[in-house]
């Protein structure tokens, strides 16, 4: 594989690193995997198809050995090793995803996809340091086979560019490391990948500070090795005395690990309390496990005098992750603070390579759905036979397949829910920007404002300060904010339009000297059809209603309706001829007057007429109207006169039933004033009456004084009387009366 595009260093590195890594699969390829795959390298090295990354690394040998350190750092893996090598051949278009499919199997080439989408998601500008960016890349990831091998890449390249001369870049990928890769390493259990990467990450972020530590413990090494030997020793004797097999060895905190502790503890290197551990591995069988852990934990704390408050029982309850061990802090020698960690030889596997040991990192607030997912994970792996990298192929990566993860041109990345669209996007941004949004661009193309997103879209909102929110957007939009925002700017221009019309009606009405009964008015709007008295003067405001038409149908309305208005038909026309008893009683029962409530009545019906509103113990008389209905006025309606002179023969005698058990709506007018707590007073008197309810209140104040008129609900004018009488009585009220 010899070429031009390698440096005579590189040549001679190829060689024995791709020895090293065929050494490495044999167990895992198929037999003739080796000859195939040399092969195809070396026709993509001859046509110039594996270039070199941002740091001027040649791609296949970076990553040769990203595979030479997967098959360490985890387990030889056939297709995760192979699908890395080929990717970058499908990316350039030497070889296509199809033929992958075909020649190296289904499994290769939904990994080839993974790393294809995963390296299209880094062409972006977006900032690793964001939540949604580690979301996105499982999403795109598909498998978590790709996550694990992006892992084990970046710990590559980080090894990889200690002095490079690009500083900038260098403190990118470090920064990249430490929020992205080492907290997914953790949840994941490769505890050994994570800290290497945090600890470089420190190094290539603040070297002074990495180099001071490192320094540090390099000149305490001797004596921090005398110590752990002195406090090994007699531990070491006990627990053989106790019949325990078991290895014990000390260990020194990972750098970036110390330098967190000092940050947090504001302490010195001196007075932290676990700059360094012993860890006890016990063989034994699993029956045995526990036994002898405590078994372990009674020899040391014996010895040892143990600090209570610092103590951790995962042996008892393991973590939610399977983590699980004994750690205890005791005063040793020269009562210096020393962690003790007990485990058994099944405990530490899972805690070192287990790969799912500690995917729940210290003090990372993790997700529902992700710690589940990992959970699973977890069990899988400890449950499995075949080995954990085999098993993973059946792992689904849809843990945020609810949601979509998209990209402003800035590079910034926002989460949506799943099916949320330009206009979602658009007032996720800002509430001026979805008001005045017209569509979007979304990865280059123009598209409507109600086009479902993808993760990974780039979108680019398109804008028109005469653009204005519409009901319609609610048909379409899923997030709450979009839904929220939409109704605020539709009701307050509901409003204003409302405003409006009120002012324009209450204009024609002044011109034409025509006083707006409230109650009246109401009633109109009702059986006009609109749901509430806003609707009805936006209508107005809007122009959808005429003002001039809207008057003339008010008067309509308010007009009895029995009232012939153009009735050119005189007195000769009607013959009242006598009437019999016996007529009188064939019509109208037993008498000629129509008492109203009485069951008895049969044959006739009756309405009580709108322009007085009659109520029980009210006088009044009844109308036979065109239809054969009779209306019910009172004898003081406004109308009586008119009616009596020109239709005395339509006129009927009426009275109440003895009994009444029904509510008639009745308006009261009320004049005093002008304070707040007297409307408060007012209502407070009519909800405390047992058969009165209210039904409208309207409020009107001016110079000081306000002007109300309330609809109740009341059964009788002695209720009514008696309600007027108590309202009469609040201080404030100047006059109490019955609306006509």
């Amino acid at each position: 594989m010899e070429n031009v595009y390698f440096t005579p260093a590189e040549r001679e590195n190829l060689a024995p690193l791709y020895r090293r890594v065929r050494k490495a699969y044999d167990a895992v390829m198929m037999p003739d995997d080796s000859r195939r795959l040399r092969r195809l390298l070396a026709e993509g090295v001859a046509e110039g198809h594996y270039g070199r990354d941002h740091f001027g690394f040649n791609l296949l040998l970076h990553r040769l050995q990203t595979v030479e350190l997967m098959a360490s750092a985890l387990s030889p893996d056939r297709s995760m090793a192979t699908s890395l090598l080929l990717a970058p051949l499908v990316e350039s278009g030497f070889v296509s995803a199809e033929r992958i499919g075909a020649d190296w199997g289904p499994d290769v080439a939904k990994l080839v996809n993974g790393f294809c989408k995963v390296d299209s998601l880094y062409e972006r500008t977006a900032s690793v340091q964001d939540e949604n960016f580690r979301n996105l890349l499982l999403t795109f990831a598909q498998d978590i086979r790709v996550i694990i091998t992006a892992i084990v890449e970046r710990l590559q390249l980080m090894r990889s560019i200690n002095h490079h001369p690009d500083e900038e870049g260098v403190r990118r990928v470090a920064a990249e490391s430490r929020y992205l890769y080492a907290p997914l390493a953790h949840r994941l259990g490769l505890y050994a990948i994570k800290g290497e990467l945090e600890d470089l990450s420190l190094k290539y972020s603040n070297r002074e500070v990495y180099t001071r530590i490192a320094h540090d413990l390099n000149q305490r090494k001797a004596a921090r090795d005398a110590y752990i030997a002195d406090f090994i020793a007699p531990v070491k004797a006990r627990l053989e005395a106790a019949g325990l097999k078991f290895d014990i060895k000390g260990r020194t905190k990972s750098i970036s690990s110390i330098w967190n502790k000092i940050q947090k503890q504001h302490n010195d290197l001196d007075h932290i309390y676990d700059l360094f551990a012993i860890r006890v591995i016990i063989d034994t069988p699993p029956e045995r496990e526990k036994a002898d852990c405590w078994l372990a934990y009674s020899v040391v704390t014996d010895m040892y005098r143990p600090n209570p408050a610092r103590m951790k029982d995962w042996i008892s309850i393991p973590k939610t992750n399977g983590y699980e061990s004994l750690h205890i802090t005791v005063a040793g020698p020269q009562e210096r603070w020393v962690e003790v960690q007990i485990r058994t030889r099944r405990m530490d596997l899972v805690a070192e390579k287990g790969l799912a040991a500690h995917w729940r990192y210290k003090g990372l607030k993790g997700e529902n759905g992700l710690d589940q997912w990992m959970n699973n994970i977890r069990d899988i792996l400890e449950t499995a036979d075949s080995g954990p990298l085999e098993l993973m192929k059946n792992m689904s990566m849809d843990i945020y397949s609810d949601e979509v993860f998209v990209f402003t041109p800035r590079g910034d990345l926002h989460r949506l829910p799943k099916g949320a669209t330009v206009l979602d996007f658009a007032f996720s941004i800002h509430t001026k920007l979805g008001c005045q949004c017209t569509g979007g661009r979304i990865n280059g193309k123009n598209r409507k404002i109600n086009h479902r997103l993808q993760s990974g879209d780039t979108v680019e909102i398109n804008t028109s300060s005469q653009q204005a929110p519409t009901r319609d957007w609610l048909q379409f939009v899923v997030t709450s904010k979009a839904r929220t925002k939409i109704r605020q700017v539709l009701n307050e221009a509901q409003n204003r339009h409302a405003a409006l019309g009120r002012e324009t009606l209450d204009r024609r009405a002044k011109n034409r000297k025509l006083e707006l009964d409230e109650p009246t008015l109401m009633r109109f709007i009702k059986k006009a059809g609109y749901k509430t008295v806003t609707d009805f003067f936006a209508a107005i405001g809007v122009e959808e209603l005429d003002a001039n038409r809207v008057l003339e149908q008010y008067i309509e309305f308010s007009t009895p309706d029995e009232l012939p208005v153009d009735d050119k038909r005189s007195a000769e026309n009607f013959v009242l001829a006598p009437t019999t008893d016996d007529e009188r009683h064939e019509r109208h029962g037993s008498s000629d007057v129509l008492v109203i409530g009485s069951a008895a009545l049969k044959g006739m019906n009756y309405k009580l007429a709108r322009c007085c509103n009659p109520i029980y113990g009210d006088d009044v008389f009844g109308f036979i109207s065109s239809d054969g209905v009779v209306k019910v006025h009172r004898i003081d309606c406004p109308n009586a006169t008119n009616i009596r002179e020109r239709y005395p023969y339509r006129i009927i005698t009426t009275r109440w039933s003895g009994s009444n058990d029904t509510a008639f709506p009745a308006s009261i007018s009320v004049m005093g004033v002008d304070d707040i707590g007297i409307v408060t007073n007012i209502t407070s008197i009519i909800n405390k009456e047992r058969d009165i309810q209210l039904r409208n209140i309207t409020i009107d104040s001016n110079d000081g004084l306000f002007r109300g008129t309330l609809t109740v609900g009341v059964n009788s004018t002695a209720a009514l009387a008696a309600l007027i009488r108590k309202i009469k009585t609040i201080k404030g009220v100047k006059n109490v009366e019955r609306s006509k």
